[in-house]
């Protein structure tokens, strides 16, 4: 844009609208020709940005007064002053330009390289053929206000900070270092042992963590707990399925759900945005409640429990095996794909013989009576062997969150008691296609676990439709709240999230899908996505209540 142009620009502006007047009479010389009597500036204040120049347009009364404007000229009789008429400590003048209508000027303004805040009250000083000088009005010129970058402290979220002695780059090696919650009401530096965990999840490049204290710990109020899980959530852009999941569960009458605390976390002096702090799945009187094994327990009522198992087509776990009933084997036969029972507790090193023995049996008779001519038999079928109400509550949270790995089983755990019957729960994992068309496009207008392992079989039985559809309508005042307790998360995290994606693009998650992404919303602002995430689970709600 040409000078003239740019001239005009402020004129349309409005800028004329708000002139600084000064006027400096002098004598008229008529040896001379007309005298300079005064001169206006357009603006009251310019604006420098970091590094560059900006314009001031101004303009002489007298406009067929002409004066030396080129500024690296001896005679130049253009310059900036200040009030006490001294030059500028950070400003100076870089040019100054005739424009086309005549009397009009622009000035061309830049700051020193002293990286210091610019802001000086300033006029134009013009010196006059006959020696006098007039000067302008004021004009403050400042540097450019830069935005304040946000700071992991101020989003509003815990501050945890972890320094290990070296990186943390497995997931079978703890590397040793300290913990510390920042802030008043925080955790001093404690010791602890780090790694790396999970399975898709741990090769993309926001890790999630496993913390093992060295003493047991509560953090956030939670019970005193040794193990501890810092959950990545790099997939999921609302940054809060796992923690809408988890409060959908306990709302439901399942055994224990983890309880979780959203944190910025600092890794060795370094931000690596938003996690959440959860308590891991373990056998505990404060976690899974189920008695305690002793090596001894082999035999009598002493073998029965407890025991804490997961399904996870991982098939990672030392110890394993296949059940292949019914719709179980069906689904394996079909896809070639083998679905574990896994032994999480006992710890697999720790485990007798007869107590993976006993579990393994547990489960084959379960699934016997479940998929047996008298599975409706209150005495002789699944109701002997499973704890229904756990699976009915178990199966509405997964169904509520859209959750389909019930059916392509993965993180999907059960536990039993001395004496007790096989319990669902708890529920875990809730960042992969959860409230999400993308993943289960038949959610908008079915069920997703109808048809689930071991539940297609249930639903064959009418007693349990039934006894689901009366404990669904029974939760939905509670669950019709979840979209009010989104909307608060939305506000808490915001913050955290802006700094979050900064650091990583959830979209990235293609890469171990095919090249697609996984919930649909990865590439959608976090506003809109936690919108969408609102929208599904209101319309689930209706769904399941039309489908049941």
């Amino acid at each position: 844009m040409n000078m003239s142009k740019r001239f005009l620009t402020f004129l349309r502006a409005g800028l004329l609208s708000l002139p600084v007047l000064l006027s400096a009479a002098c004598s008229k010389d008529a040896d001379n020709g007309p005298s300079l009597l005064s001169v206006q500036v357009m603006q009251s204040e310019v604006v420098l940005p970091e590094g560059g120049t900006a314009g001031l347009a101004f303009r002489v009364l007298e406009s067929d007064y002409a004066f030396q404007t080129d500024v690296n000229a001896p005679d130049c009789a253009v310059s900036l002053v200040t009030a006490s008429n001294r030059s500028p400590e950070h400003v100076r003048l870089v040019r100054v330009e005739r424009q086309a209508e005549a009397g009009t000027y622009f000035a061309t303004l830049g700051g020193d390289n002293s990286g210091e805040t610019i802001r000086e009250d300033l006029h134009l000083r013009i010196r006059g053929a006959d020696g006098n000088v007039v000067l302008s009005g004021q004009f403050t010129v400042r540097s450019e206000e830069k935005p304040v970058e946000p700071s992991y402290s101020d989003t509003g979220l815990p501050v945890v900070s972890i320094n290990t002695e070296k990186p943390v780059t497995s997931k079978d090696e703890y590397v040793s270092g300290t913990f510390r919650i920042e802030g008043p009401d925080g955790l001093e530096s404690v010791t602890c042992q780090v790694r790396g965990r999970g399975n898709t999840t741990w090769a993309w490049p926001k890790k999630p963590y496993l913390v093992k204290f060295d003493q047991k710990q509560s953090l956030f109020g939670m019970p005193k707990h040794k193990r501890w899980i810092l959950l990545a959530n790099f997939m999921d852009r609302t940054m809060m399925r796992n923690l809408v999941a988890m409060k959908v569960s306990s709302m439901t009458a399942l055994d224990w759900t983890p309880r979780c605390q959203s944190v910025e976390l600092v890794l060795n002096g370094k931000h690596v945005g938003n996690y959440l702090l959860i308590e891991q799945v373990r056998v505990d009187k404060d976690r899974v409640p189920v008695t305690e094994m002793k090596a001894q327990d082999i035999e009598g009522t002493a073998v029965t429990g407890g025991y804490l198992l997961e399904l996870d087509f991982h098939f990672d776990n030392e110890i394993q095996w296949l059940n292949y009933h019914g719709k179980m084997a069906q689904w394996i036969q079909g896809t070639n794909q083998a679905v574990p029972f896994g032994l999480k507790y006992p710890d697999p090193e720790d485990a007798a013989p007869e107590q993976v023995s006993y579990i393994k049996d547990y489960v084959e008779q379960t699934a016997s009576a479940l998929y047996g001519a008298d599975f409706q038999d209150p005495e002789k079928g699944y109701a002997a062997w499973l704890d229904v109400d756990s699976f009915i509550d178990y199966w509405i949270v997964f169904e509520v969150m859209g959750n389909h790995e019930l059916g392509n089983p993965g993180s999907v755990y059960m536990h039993k008691d001395r004496e007790g019957k096989l319990i669902a729960g708890p529920c875990w994992d809730f960042d992969w296609g959860v409230l999400s068309y993308k993943t289960s496009p038949h959610a908008k207008t079915g069920l997703v676990n109808g048809e689930a392992i071991w539940y297609a079989r249930l639903f064959q039985d009418p007693a349990f439709k039934a006894k689901v559809k009366a404990r669904y309508e029974e939760l939905l005042p509670q669950f019709q709240t979840i979209p009010a307790y989104i909307d608060g998360l939305e506000k808490d995290l915001e913050k955290s999230a802006e700094l979050n994606f900064k650091l990583w693009n959830p979209a990235q998650d293609a890469s171990q899908n095919g090249g697609q992404i996984i919930n649909g919303d990865e590439n959608m602002t976090y506003h809109d996505a936690v919108r969408r995430l609102h929208d599904i689970f209101s319309e689930r709600l209706e769904v399941i209540r039309r489908n049941l």
